[in-house]
């Protein structure tokens, strides 16, 4: 396989509408796959390892290559001196054993976490509107942003329904507006945790989007790429089997600097779109074909 050429479109990073955050159900994601020429992808749902089984499924009946995929969230120690006691970061799994029982116990777990979570934010959403004039969230509100949830539980969920409220305009909007502000921590899984549980499963992990500006990253602590990957060094080196180097919100520079970072650690490089599917980015990330290496060979 040419690590040069372009030949097989490949996204290791997506989002369905049945166990996750996204808008496109699982078997409208491999309908578009197939439509966008996919040759190799995984559906990474937040905290929810549900919908691989009919994943397998659709993958064979596509003919497209499929690894078996999760996002989990974690909460991250970093070093003193960022100043921070833990952020949040994720962690991507893949190649994992999808009938193992302590992953899907935990999984499970942190589901039901998600729910007490969302209470708190909008405790903190109340707050932020009391100061603003706005109509606080009632339970019967908190009744409704469940109820459209086919799939985990998160702040996407919130935000979708703060637009249909017309209180903003897009999922964007919501978080630099609000949801960063009102946020309140996830239930704590920390990195060797997080880690033990996917290798145990068989899987390997990866660390998601390491300089995402407008997401869960390293860049919460530092824009410097440099410091970012001594970070990274210095904690997360025995715990992690790659970083994802392609992403839909990295630059060059920050693709160019985890490339070269993976390579001096022999560490596995991966990517993907984060696609929520609003607008559509599956396959639209250019990503080499020695990734495929790690997963095809």
């Amino acid at each position: 396989m040419d690590g040069t050429c372009l030949a097989m479109i490949i996204d290791l990073h997506i989002h369905s509408k049945n166990c996750s955050d996204g808008m496109l159900t699982v078997k409208e994601i491999f309908h578009e796959a197939k439509v966008r020429n996919i040759g190799l992808m995984s559906i990474t749902d937040h905290d929810s390892i549900g919908c691989q089984e009919e994943a397998l499924d659709l993958a064979k009946k596509s003919r497209i290559h499929y690894v078996v995929g999760v996002e989990i969230g974690i909460s991250f120690s970093p070093p003193k001196a960022y100043g921070k006691e833990a952020i949040s970061l994720d962690l991507l799994g893949y190649q994992f054993d999808i009938n193992n029982t302590a992953l899907n116990d935990k999984l499970r777990l942190m589901g039901e976490k998600r729910k007490e979570r969302t209470a708190r934010i909008l405790e903190n959403l109340n707050a932020e509107f009391e100061t603003k004039g706005i109509e606080k969230l009632t339970e019967k509100d908190f009744e409704k942003i469940q109820a459209s949830v086919e799939g985990t539980l998160g702040r996407p969920h919130i935000a979708d329904y703060l637009i249909k409220k017309g209180i903003v305009k897009t999922r964007q909007e919501a978080f630099d507006e609000y949801l960063e502000k009102c946020n309140f921590p996830k239930f704590p899984v920390h990195l060797k945790e997080a880690s033990k549980l996917l290798r145990d499963a068989g899987g390997i992990v990866v660390l998601a989007h390491p300089n995402d500006p407008h997401g869960i990253s390293l860049a919460r602590l530092t824009g410097s790429l440099t410091e970012q990957t001594k970070i990274i060094e210095k904690t997360m080196l025995g715990y992690i089997d790659g970083v994802e180097c392609w992403h839909s919100r990295n630059d060059a520079d920050t693709t160019n600097h985890y490339v070269k970072f993976a390579k001096k650690h022999r560490l596995i490089m991966t990517g993907g779109s984060d696609c929520h599917q609003k607008p559509i980015l599956m396959g639209t990330i250019k990503i080499p074909n020695y990734v495929a290496r790690h997963f095809l060979d």
